[in-house]
């Protein structure tokens, strides 16, 4: 059993969080930050910290024992020399499911019924029929990155007709709503299948640029390729193409590379591109941090009573064990 462990908690946590949290960790000392505002001080003297803090503060946690992180993502974490040795790492996989999955459905809906073109008109004041629109119902939909996001948008898109074929990294049993599991040795000869991608990986050196020029040629050019994970998977400059030459249709952007995007980037004028500033995830869905406060506070009960935790990250490949 441990005690008297000093917190730090790094979330815009409300006082009822932060019962569900002190209740776990009692005779700890509990201090309270935001991303902004957290001090050098504050990381030196903490043995836990609680939510994500700019990884140059870490070089001079010498007391931390465990960080468990408010994102899903730990790329920016499992760089070495970025954490002290022996430091425990957790991510919050299990609280962005709502979240994203549900801000991807609504960009999708939007590319297929054309409704980014007629916000457009409206913002120019044009009464214009853009024509023939997809249908919501039926088709194929690639997961690639089948984890909880993925799982909660499979649920979705099973609601409406289509048939779910998931990529992970190991094979296991197939999940309720995925209709075919498979692994990335299958990605080429499924994308020809696919209506939809779905793409929610992290980033690694394994993750980066797949998407790129022949895995666009493979794609239909009706499919739509929406991203939730990292912008590291999409070539961005072969995407750009891509959708210029109208080898896919569209694509649904949360996440891109470089971020920010800049200014004067082509993809911005790219009329089939609904672009978000990866905020699918973050604090926006009313169900987020309360999943996030869940998942700290389980770890914090296992933690004091010596037990193992959840989520523990692999610092190799920034999966979850």
């Amino acid at each position: 059993m441990k005690t008297n462990k000093n917190i730090l908690v790094v979330m815009p946590v409300e006082d009822e969080h932060k019962k569900t949290l002190e209740k776990h960790a009692k005779g700890s000392h509990f201090v309270y930050s935001s991303y902004d505002k957290v001090t050098p001080e504050m990381i030196k003297e903490a043995n836990i910290i609680i939510g994500n803090v700019a990884p140059f503060y870490l070089k001079e946690a010498k007391n931390l024992e465990w960080l468990q992180l408010n994102s899903a993502g730990a790329d920016p974490y499992v760089k070495k020399g970025v954490l002290p040795e022996n430091v425990i790492l957790t991510n919050a996989t299990g609280a962005y499911g709502p979240g994203v999955a549900e801000h991807m459905l609504a960009v999708l809906f939007s590319l297929q019924k054309k409704l980014h073109l007629y916000r457009d008109n409206q913002n120019q004041c044009q009464w214009h029929d853009e024509g023939a629109v997809m249908s919501l119902r039926g088709g194929t939909l690639l997961i690639v990155g089948l984890g909880d996001i993925g799982l909660y948008f499979a649920r979705l898109m099973k609601n409406f007709g289509y048939h779910i074929i998931g990529i992970k990294r190991r094979l296991g049993q197939v999940p309720q709503d995925v209709d075919e599991l498979h692994t990335m040795d299958d990605l080429d000869k499924l994308l020809p299948e696919a209506d939809v991608v779905f793409s929610v990986l992290p980033d690694s050196k394994a993750t980066r640029n797949i998407y790129n020029k022949q895995r666009f040629k493979e794609m239909k050019n009706t499919a739509i390729l929406l991203n939730a994970g990292r912008g590291s998977a999409v070539n961005t400059e072969d995407l750009c193409e891509a959708l210029i030459q109208g080898e896919i249709y569209g694509a649904g952007l949360d996440v891109t590379d470089p971020e920010p995007l800049q200014t004067q980037h082509k993809l911005w004028n790219i009329e089939n591109v609904i672009i978000t500033p990866h905020i699918s995830g973050d604090f926006h869905h009313p169900a987020t941090l309360y999943r996030i406060v869940d998942i700290a506070a389980g770890n914090l009960q296992r933690y004091m009573a010596g037990d193992g935790l959840m989520n523990v990250v692999d610092m190799e490949t920034g999966y979850k064990f």
